[in-house]
């Protein structure tokens, strides 16, 4: 792509006239068949977190004194976030721009913690530990932060994860245990009561991500679901991570980082006086913030209040339970655990590949998220039951059994034999051997960027025969070359 600054203004019609068809390509969420990736709360409320979005859209949070409605506004959102988890008193956080980053300040807060308290092994390697359904944003972390993981297994029929096994994987260098509520790929919640009892038996701190579900669950319980335990009620929980552009249902840009007290938040925080410059001191990742998401999530947790979370609430929780009862009675697919709440997968029992049941859905109009295959978990398929769900648990239940004997019928594994020979156990992959695996996979090259094939079956299985390192590697030269400039 090849897209130069106008020499001369563009008019603000043709320039609004062009973003409106910039989304024709898009998923066409509002329609409520995207299950996956979206969470609408109706037109009524995103009209009104629109509106406060552009109205804070120019404040800029990163000087509080310079902008005291940008800190009146993220004191307020955490204080709503961590009332609602229970939070004691002095409990602090941070307004955050995502999941991704509100975990990346917890695994912060915890490692420079962990050094501070060791001053003869400053430049040691702490770890992690894992459950290997945590959310992959905890390696991410790790990453960038000089951290090693510890991925531990969970359990294989429930895929929770296993005390026992959380306990032997802590050790000294420990700077962080996790659980999630729920974790993401199976909808269940780990059993945090034990993990975080575990954690402060060896003095390590332990983080809740409750990135996906952890604002809703309270309203499930409210509701009459067995949900245990997970938040602030539990002692040995020190922070937690909350996304209110999940299931909080504001627009994205959206979570909270939350820390049992300001002791604990303290190594989160950044300070520079080692330049020229302004004073530097930082609560997130960012510097410059701009107010708009801050607004927007304000503005929706006020406007739905309890009373509307739990029309919410109850509406995902009777279509869960619908679609839960569907998939049992279509042959040839399992859900796999015992779901907690509206996020759930599913399998194929006959050899079916859930990949070509992705593409057939797709075929008749609805988006669900396929997932790879990862040690002994089988590659499924992954749906976010949202609140526009019951008046389409039918027509999604019928499209997903028509999609399932239509896949029966299709060929699998071509695509995924002629990549593994291909690749053939080298320990790395060069331009040109990258090059000739998107031509086996019908990727094409064009003006704006490579293009993918309508169906992704044969890709998808491709990278589920193929080890983690491999696809990962693999995936980097693709983005490499999707972000064409």
């Amino acid at each position: 792509m090849s897209l130069r600054l106008p020499e001369s203004r563009t008019s603000k019609d043709a320039l609004w006239t062009e973003l409106l068809t910039r989304g024709d390509s898009d998923v066409a969420w509002r329609d409520g068949r995207t299950w996956a990736y979206v969470y609408d709360p109706g037109p009524d409320a995103e009209e009104l977190s629109k509106r406060a979005f552009v109205r804070f859209l120019d404040v800029n949070a990163l000087d509080p004194t310079a902008f005291p409605s940008a800190l009146r506004l993220e004191n307020e959102v955490v204080s709503m976030a961590a009332q609602h988890v229970n939070a004691p008193p002095g409990a602090v956080g941070s307004f955050t721009s995502g999941g991704t980053e509100s975990i990346i300040l917890a695994v912060k807060a915890a490692r420079d913690a962990w050094r501070a308290s060791r001053s003869d092994r400053t430049h040691a390697r702490p770890n992690l530990v894992l459950p290997e359904t945590a959310h992959a944003a905890f390696h991410k972390a790790a990453h960038y932060l000089d951290c090693d993981v510890k991925n531990v297994p969970v359990d294989p029929a429930t895929y929770r994860a296993v005390p026992a096994l959380i306990e032997d994987a802590i050790d000294d260098h420990t700077c962080l245990a996790v659980g999630s509520a729920p974790q993401y790929p199976h909808g269940v919640i780990d059993p945090i009561e034990a993990l975080a009892a575990i954690a402060s038996a060896r003095n390590v701190r332990f983080h809740v991500d409750g990135c996906v579900g952890g604002f809703m669950l309270p309203f499930w319980k409210r509701l009459g679901a067995d949900i245990p335990a997970f938040d602030f009620t539990i002692p040995g929980v020190t922070s937690m991570s909350i996304d209110l552009h999940k299931y909080g249902f504001a627009p994205k840009g959206a979570s909270v980082i939350l820390h049992r007290s300001a002791a604990l938040r303290e190594h989160q925080l950044y300070a520079c006086s080692t330049w020229a410059g302004y004073t530097i001191v930082n609560n997130t990742v960012q510097s410059t913030r701009s107010a708009g998401p801050m607004a927007a999530a304000w503005a929706t947790l006020r406007y739905l209040g309890s009373e509307g979370y739990l029309e919410l609430a109850r509406r995902m929780m009777d279509a869960t339970a619908r679609v839960r009862a569907g998939l049992l009675a279509i042959p040839g697919l399992a859900i796999m655990g015992d779901p907690d709440m509206n996020m759930l997968a599913f399998t194929t029992t006959d050899g079916t590949s859930v990949f070509h049941i992705a593409d057939e859905m797709k075929e008749r109009g609805w988006t669900v998220q396929p997932q790879l295959s990862y040690g002994p978990h089988r590659a499924n398929i992954h749906l976010s039951v949202n609140a526009t769900a019951p008046e389409l648990v039918d027509p999604m239940l019928a499209a997903l059994a028509e999609s399932t004997v239509a896949a029966r019928t299709l060929p699998s594994g071509h695509l995924a034999a002629a990549v593994v020979s291909l690749l053939g156990g080298k320990p790395s992959l060069d331009d040109a051997l990258f090059m000739q695996l998107m031509s086996f996979a019908g990727v094409k090259a064009g003006a704006d960027g490579p293009t993918l094939p309508s169906r992704m079956a044969g890709i998808n299985e491709a990278l589920d025969a193929l080890p983690p390192k491999a696809r990962e590697a693999l995936l980097v030269k693709f983005a490499n070359l999707l972000y064409s400039t």
